[in-house]
Formats: C-alpha cells, structure tokens, sequence
C-alpha cells in the first residue's frame, strides 16, 4: 500500500457527472447487480427501507455513510426490524466468537457501504478486520449497499487507488478520533457480478456520502 496516511487525495472527492453515473448503473445492472439512483440523502434512505421489510433480520456493517444517513439508527433503535449488531456487541469476542461468526455470517439482509464502485460495473470493499465482508460475498440472503456519487472511479485499478490514497487515510482518522486505534486494508472484497438474481442492491446518491 502507497497511502499517504496523513494527506488523502481529494481527487477522490469529487461528485461524478449524472453521464458517469449513468454509465455506472447501466454497467452494474449488465452484472447482476441492481442499480437505483438516489437525488439526494432523504431519498436514499427511503429507496432503502423500500427494499427492507419491517422485522427483516438485519445485518449492518461499519458504515459511516449508513450513519449519516440515519440507517443505522433506524435499524438497530427503533425496534422494527431484527437487528444483529446489537446482538453481536452484547456479546463476548473472548469467549463467543462461534456464536457471533454464526449469528452475523448469515442474516437475511446485509447492508453497508463499498469504497469504490467503477464505470464498468465492479464493486470494492475494504476491511481491516473483514468481519462484514463474509456475508457479502455470498453469506446474506440479500445485499443492500449506499455510496455517495463520488465513489465513482473510471476502473478496479483506479478503484484500488482510491481506497488506499483516500479512504485509507480517511478511515485512520475516523478511527483515531473513535477508539485511538489504528486501522489498515487488510481485506480486499472486488464484486465483478452477482449470479444470483435480485441478491444484490446498490444505491448511488448524487450527494458526498461517507469516505
């Protein structure tokens, strides 16, 4: 990895054109994976709940973008749908890691964020520990995932850059001013389609979103 951890590269920043991300969706839907347009927060979060029944048993990863939607309250507060990371945290890492692998390895809804979505149709994910990914490689029932329009990136190779020169950086932040801790891409997930029909869900917000 190349990231400059203390100065991202705020090339990445930028929103793309509503012509890339229409390319994008046309693309993604070419790969299996379903593909809606959101103007704005508001909309996301509805076009979001649209696809996630009231009870559904619920698998959130870390998400900031999840959060600042108020996703993530939605589903682990309000009591309406069958939240698992309350569960998971309730729990103890030393002694129940079992129970947790199989309690999180398999919900009926996985959701979250991506790090990089490219113009030809290919989703990437990073993790530290890789404790979300399990489940969207293949694990959940159904994937439902949200991405500010600036994670739009031409190609994988530039999608790769992308994670390590901006949100690298980002997310050593983030998780500083969190937890004191540090983090690193220690776990790659590349999407290049979804074979299993109406499995996997992406919404693209023409807003800045996450990191």
């Amino acid at each position: 990895m190349v990231a400059n951890v203390l100065t991202p590269n705020t090339a990445f920043a930028k929103l793309a054109s509503d012509e890339q991300i229409e390319r994008t969706a046309k693309a993604l839907e070419a790969n299996g994976i379903h593909t809606l347009i959101a103007q704005d927060g508001a909309e996301a979060k509805r076009l979001f709940f649209e696809l996630v029944p009231e009870g559904a048993e619920v698998f959130l990863g870390a998400s900031v973008t999840l959060e600042q939607l108020g996703i993530r309250d939605e589903i682990d507060k309000s009591g309406r749908y069958d939240a698992l990371r309350p569960k998971m945290f309730a729990m103890n890492r030393e002694t129940q890691g079992k129970e947790i692998r199989k309690l999180v390895g398999t919900p009926d809804y996985a959701a979250g964020s991506v790090q990089a979505v490219t113009e030809d149709g290919h989703v990437l994910l990073a993790s530290n520990t890789g404790s979300q990914l399990g489940p969207h490689v293949s694990g959940a029932g159904k994937v439902i995932w949200v991405a500010g329009a600036q994670k739009i990136v031409k190609d994988v190779a530039e999608g790769l850059r992308r994670i390590d020169e901006y949100c690298y950086p980002r997310e050593e932040v983030h998780m500083q001013g969190l937890y004191k801790v540090s983090t690193w891409v220690s776990k790659i997930l590349i999407v290049n389609k979804e074979i299993r029909p109406g499995r996997a869900t992406l919404i693209i917000v023409k807003e800045e979103l996450g990191f």
